[in-house]
């Protein structure tokens, strides 16, 4: 035996076939505990619901599944309260709680794999492990969205320039533009909740890649575990990681979304623009510039989304290449799927907290909305209005703004009526009333437009859905 398992007195689980063990490096090498360990829980509650199976189907005695059962539930427990501690030379969380498991119950404890593969096993452990932290995750998802909403309720008539290509295009309110990212924080636990209607779904009793001969009763087992359904066929079931996949893809257009609105509060905050004023908890200074407070946060939010992007690009090169069914490769999923879970939830705690605390600068705004010429499809809308095809509009709109340009004018407003009215004699005083930007945002009175009370029918809807997921 290698000196590891001399130390420890336990051997892989697979160690039967061959007349000596692993070498020490060799050991070392293929090791997952200090990954998968997280998984404890898991793994006892799928083994528990097996042994329970195993009893009921007469495979073992019912005596002896209710000893491996109760045993099982100890080590939970001891692992909860902290009274045992996984051993870091096991080979895995599955080895490590079958070990145990032996050492306290004999060959009664041997008899809880009957029937079953680390295979079947570990797909089980993983689809249980993400129904139970996706959940929570999409919860964190909500509650920034309830965070947002809250600061757009106190915002609804909060003028700020909307912008295409970063460009001030027209006049909306913070508001209507806080909800437009509710809108897509929406969609992320819309997708989450997708992916677990797929991830529910019970594997166990699919082998190494065969099945069983053993009379097992996956139905009972996925009843016992809250399955909604078993996998179909048993290849797949072993070596598919789509729920990995669609997680993480999930993850990754999540921290899009984390890290876009992230730039805009690094642009926000500088004094160029000065939107925002992130509180001093969620800042941070500078060791040689004695005047610097930087948006530290929003930025290490934007950069830690290129490793869940690593994240989910390693998970599709690993499984790009491999044939059905179960391959070692396999056991580099779980890496990937906890660091992009592990970032996501702290990226998404640590940026509702900066933004909670933050201050908005609503005169700021409000005043970057006067200048640009963002009324300038106002004007056009005045033409059409009057019955001007809206191309001779839009014709005549960028005349005049290219007249206050030739004039040095940053704002329509600010052309005198004689010259304004030369351009198209359609256009009569009332102009500069329609040309306020207030007024732009308030004609803007479509379903999903900026204007307040549209605004506000937002706010209504997310906030049901808030309470509806909270």
């Amino acid at each position: 035996m290698s000196s590891i398992e001399q130390e420890t007195g336990k051997s892989p689980l697979w160690h039967g076939r061959f007349a000596s063990g692993p070498s020490e490096k060799a050991l070392a090498f293929e090791t997952s505990i200090h990954i998968d360990s997280r998984m404890a829980a898991d793994d006892i509650a799928g083994s528990v619901a097996h042994a329970g199976m195993l009893g009921k189907c007469g495979i073992i005695t019912g005596e002896d599944a209710d000893k491996i059962v109760s045993s099982l539930k100890k080590i939970a427990s001891e692992l909860e309260n902290g009274t045992l501690t996984i051993d870091s030379n096991a080979e895995d969380i599955h080895s490590f709680i079958e070990g145990v498991l032996t050492d306290r119950l004999g060959d009664v404890g041997r008899k809880v794999h009957t029937g079953r593969s680390r295979n079947d096993q570990i797909a089980l452990d993983e689809r249980l492990y993400l129904r139970r932290v996706l959940p929570a995750l999409g919860s964190s998802i909500m509650t920034l969205v309830d965070t947002l909403v809250r600061i757009a309720k106190v915002h609804l008539d909060t003028l700020m320039p909307g912008y295409t290509h970063l460009q001030r295009a027209q006049p909306v309110t913070l508001a209507h533009h806080l909800c437009a990212w509710c809108w897509a924080l929406v969609r992320d636990k819309g997708r989450l909740d997708d992916a677990l209607t797929r991830i529910d779904v019970m594997p166990l009793g699919s082998g190494a890649l065969a099945g069983s001969g053993l009379p097992l009763d996956r139905q009972a087992v996925a009843a016992e575990l809250g399955f909604s359904a078993i996998t179909d066929n048993s290849l797949d079931a072993v070596s598919d990681r789509d729920y990995c996949l669609e997680t993480v893809s999930a993850l990754s257009i999540l921290m899009t979304h984390l890290s876009r609105f992230c730039e805009e509060i690094v642009i926000w905050s500088t004094e160029e623009f000065k939107f925002i004023e992130l509180s001093e908890a969620w800042s941070t200074g500078s060791s040689i510039m004695p005047q610097k407070k930087n948006p530290d946060f929003a930025e290490l939010i934007r950069g830690r989304t290129g490793r869940v992007y690593g994240n989910l690009i390693a998970l599709l090169t690993m499984m790009k290449g491999l044939p059905l069914s179960y391959n070692r490769d396999l056991q580099e999923d779980k890496e990937s799927l906890f660091s992009a879970l592990d970032i996501s939830s702290s990226c998404l705690s640590v940026f509702t907290d900066m933004i909670a605390t933050a201050t908005w600068n609503g005169k700021r705004m409000e005043a970057c909305c006067s200048g640009g010429h963002a009324n300038a499809t106002d004007l056009a809308d005045y033409l059409v209005k009057k019955g001007l095809p809206f191309r001779t509009a839009h014709a005549v709109a960028a005349r005049v703004v290219r007249e206050c340009i030739d004039s040095g004018l940053t704002d329509i407003r600010s052309l005198p009526f004689d010259r304004l009215q030369s351009h198209s004699e359609l256009l009569e005083k009332d102009i500069y009333d329609i040309l306020d930007p207030r007024a732009g945002v308030t004609v803007r009175d479509l379903p999903g437009g900026p204007n307040p009370q549209r605004v506000q029918v937002q706010i209504d809807k997310l906030t049901a859905l808030v309470h509806g997921s909270l």
